[in-house]
């Protein structure tokens, strides 16, 4: 029988006499304000020292090779991760080990120097004084100051989101405090002790700490600790956040997000549809559709050799396909029971007339609820549970821009197929214009690079404080 995971991993000395509580194979530190207030000050102390060690540079290098350790299946850090982040996450094994894949990824030396690249014009500017870029005129030097304590409220839904977080903050030279939600506990901690055996001192201004929801008292003081507050959740939450972060102390915020499909007829010819639906079908897939870039609807274009519907049966094979190669979680009773009423609703609608079509794991029983597919008129995305997804026909790709017009504000990531050149630029400047903030291939639709700019901004720049040097040009 294995050991609890336990759900932190702070600095060294940071919460002593730590109390500890056991549950469901998690064992988690019980904090009180005391040990927050504790934390934040080894924290602030592990920046000062850390920092003049650890030029960007290094920190990127250093962060690289904790990271690049997830990726290797033979280190025990990735086997750990492995062996915990089902239970912990809701997931399949295999799952698990294509989520560990796709995001650590993102947090080798060399995706984090390209980072570093596309977000700052140089990233010299994280440790001292630069020339402007160029265009600004003359005797202007600028500085990027990262805050002193971030503090990271994670969602949970999506495992990994947390740990990335963590990165960002490490490597714009932030001291973070991570508090991962439930579901997203086991990689930022296996992270936060990877940076501690690949730079300890880097490490001291990290620490990942999980608390039971509700716990106000612990979360109201890391939030006045904080210099800068990072919440990803839904709208609910973002709100509340909203009104408990102080009014000196900045806010970034993930909230709520939804993405769809939109798939020209170019991409329904013969030779063409299976790669397509596979690719589509992996997007829907990875996560078990938690993600804020899972496609939730796909807006499939009439006129190629290939009907929406043709279509949408291809992709209910290749969800099957996947079903065995990446099986979805046993989904809650709350879940499964949604999924059963969402079919028994379309089967209803489909006897009054309408024109639905149920698609299902085929030879099943009802209580397979591996993957679902329904193809109806087409209408605003709502979200799906499980791996479940509307497929909608219409006429020309351009009408997918109207239907997602009232998602707007919660719009997210767009794949598209079948579409080229201007066709392309038109669609993506007017779904750019209805609140999408990343239109790609489906391939790319789960794991986004790490430079992309997360809900339309940058994810480094967000962080970060700059400081103008004006300088006389006489002297």
């Amino acid at each position: 029988m294995s050991v609890a995971f336990a759900s932190w991993a702070v600095p060294a000395g940071a919460l002593p006499d730590l109390a500890v509580a056991e549950e469901e194979g998690l064992r988690r530190a019980v904090l009180d304000v005391d040990a927050v207030r504790s934390l934040a000050r080894v924290l602030r102390e592990g920046r000062r020292v850390a920092l003049p060690a650890y030029p960007v540079r290094a920190r990127a290098a250093r962060i690289g090779r904790a990271g690049a350790r997830f990726l290797d299946p033979h280190d025990p850090l990735r086997r750990e991760a492995e062996e915990y982040l089902p239970a912990t996450a809701g997931l399949s094994a295999e799952m698990a080990r294509a989520v560990i894949d796709g995001m650590a990824r993102d947090w080798t030396e060399e995706q984090l120097l390209a980072l570093l690249a596309a977000e700052l014009h140089d990233p010299d500017a994280l440790d001292r004084f630069v020339d402007a870029a160029p265009g600004v005129p003359d005797g202007l030097r600028v500085r990027a100051c990262a805050p002193a304590l971030s503090l990271h409220l994670g969602a949970g839904t999506v495992p990994g989101v947390s740990a990335t977080s963590l990165v960002r903050a490490l490597l714009v030279g932030s001291a973070a405090l991570v508090k991962p939600g439930r579901g997203d506990i086991v990689l930022p901690v296996l992270l936060a002790r990877a940076v501690a055996e690949e730079a300890p001192e880097l490490a001291r201004m990290a620490a990942v700490v999980y608390w039971e929801g509700g716990s106000s008292a612990v979360e109201d003081t890391a939030l006045a600790e904080a210099d800068l507050v990072v919440v990803y959740g839904g709208d609910a939450t973002v709100r509340s956040l909203r009104e408990r972060v102080p009014v000196t102390s900045r806010l970034v915020a993930y909230h709520h997000r939804l993405s769809a499909g939109v798939i020209g007829r170019a991409a329904l010819e013969p030779e063409r549809v299976a790669g397509i639906a596979d690719a589509a079908a992996r997007a829907i897939a990875m996560f078990d559709q938690r993600g804020c870039v899972s496609p939730h609807a796909l807006f499939v274009e009439r006129g190629g050799s290939v009907t929406p519907e043709r279509f949408a049966r291809v992709l209910g094979a290749a969800l099957d396909a996947l079903a065995r190669e990446l099986p979805a979680a046993r989904p809650s009773p709350a879940e499964g029971s949604a999924i059963h009423q969402l079919r028994r609703s379309a089967e209803l609608r489909a006897a009054a007339g309408e024109p639905i079509e149920l698609l299902v794991p085929p030879g099943t029983s009802w209580p397979d609820t591996s993957w679902t597919v329904l193809v109806e008129p087409p209408a605003s995305p709502e979200p799906c549970v499980g791996r479940t997804v509307r497929v909608h026909a219409i006429g020309d790709v351009r009408e997918a821009v109207r239907h997602l017009a009232p998602i707007a504000t919660h719009l997210q990531t767009v794949g598209v197929a079948g579409l080229h050149g201007d066709a392309l630029e038109q669609l993506a400047a007017e779904l750019a214009e209805s609140g999408a903030v990343r239109i790609c291939p489906f391939a790319k639709v789960p794991f986004p690079p790490p430079w992309w700019h997360h809900d339309g901004q940058g994810p480094l720049s967000v962080l970060l404080r700059w400081v103008d040097l004006e300088r006389d040009p006489r002297t």
